[in-house]
């Protein structure tokens, strides 16, 4: 049941695509992933259309964008109603990027496996040669949460692919975002001897997992994207002590390289490069990520590099509709 059935559809393609740079992943995640891939209506090879992708948020795939959505829209209907309201034509991919750290970060890392490689050199060539789309200059990625930290690292990184990024409330600002939770986190852990693997074991034995263990399982997953160790549990530790609260200074340095606002320090010249850099976050995140993405665009500024920071009236849930204001944007840098 869609929201307004008088609105035109586009298609939307369900492929399937192997993969090569994730084989021998350290997580023995699978290589074979579903791909969904939306045209818009009426859509022609002979457009040459420019590519976007989505990067999910942590717990998500881009094969849950494209779920049907009770009571709203999910990705493929909000293009729909844009493309009808006048956005600019593109093709617009979904990978999964799922793992058994329960989501992704889109970076390369010996604890996860080479989804950086992945999505920029599998997904769009593979997406690129299917619907004649894409292309230097015009290609385009967007995501929240985990999602806006893997397109913040994918436009200072892979600067060569991307020409336009989206960053909704993306993780950043490291210690403001992670260091007050971490210590939730040990509470959690308390009862199973502060043990990585005990915990997560229980946790899935259990007929359910609730919300606050799943938010320890994704700080937990971040040891393995930030510092990982392939003889833990998932290659994932702690980057404090979990008997004195204490960071561990080599722990918590690797977590803090992976930091987009210290990143910025080595790659922000690279995003110099964009032809459009968006950036938006709610005012009271209750992550308190809005002040890492405040830091972000405080050194854009003062880097002078071109962009856009917006903050909004709501928290870190259920801001899907600001792809209203970013999407539009993106697909319109991309076809100039």
């Amino acid at each position: 049941m869609r929201r307004d059935h008088s609105i035109p559809r586009g298609e939307l393609h369900r492929l399937v695509h192997q993969s090569v740079v994730l084989e021998g992943n350290s997580l023995g995640d699978p290589t074979e992933r579903e791909l969904h891939v939306w045209t818009p209506p009426g859509w022609t090879a002979a457009e040459r259309a420019p590519l976007l992708v989505d990067l999910a948020g942590y717990w998500g795939s881009g094969l849950g964008h494209t779920n049907w959505k009770p009571g709203g829209e999910n990705v493929p209907e909000r293009l729909d109603r844009l493309a009808q309201q006048g956005m600019a034509r593109a093709v617009v991919a979904f990978p999964d990027c799922f793992t058994k750290l329960y989501g992704n970060q889109y970076l390369n890392s010996a604890g996860s496996g080479r989804y950086g490689d992945y999505v920029c050199d599998e997904i769009v060539p593979f997406v690129e040669q299917r619907f004649a789309c894409g292309g230097d200059g015009r290609r385009g990625v967007f995501g929240k949460s985990s999602g806006g930290y893997g397109a913040a690292w994918h436009g200072m990184n892979r600067s060569d692919i991307w020409s336009a990024i989206a960053v909704n409330s993306g993780d950043m600002g490291f210690d403001v975002l992670f260091i007050p939770t971490l210590y939730d986190d040990l509470e959690r852990m308390r009862k199973h001897d502060f043990s990585i693997e005990r915990y997560i074991t229980h946790l899935e034995s259990q007929p359910k997992i609730k919300d606050k263990d799943r938010m320890t399982l994704m700080d937990l997953a971040m040891g393995a994207f930030y510092d990982p160790d392939p003889t833990q549990f998932r290659n994932m530790r702690l980057p404090l002590d979990p008997h004195t609260g204490e960071l561990i200074p080599q722990r918590w340095g690797n977590w803090m390289r992976h930091d987009p606002v210290v990143m910025f320090d080595t790659l922000g010249e690279n995003l110099h490069k964009l032809k459009l850099l968006y950036m938006d976050c709610g005012n009271h995140d209750q992550f308190r990520i809005h002040y890492g993405m405040r830091r972000f665009a405080k050194k854009l500024a003062a880097a002078g590099i071109a962009h856009t920071y917006e903050e909004y009236e709501d928290d870190h849930s259920d801001v899907d509709y600001r792809m209203d204001v970013f999407l539009p944007l993106l697909a319109k840098a991309l076809n100039e």
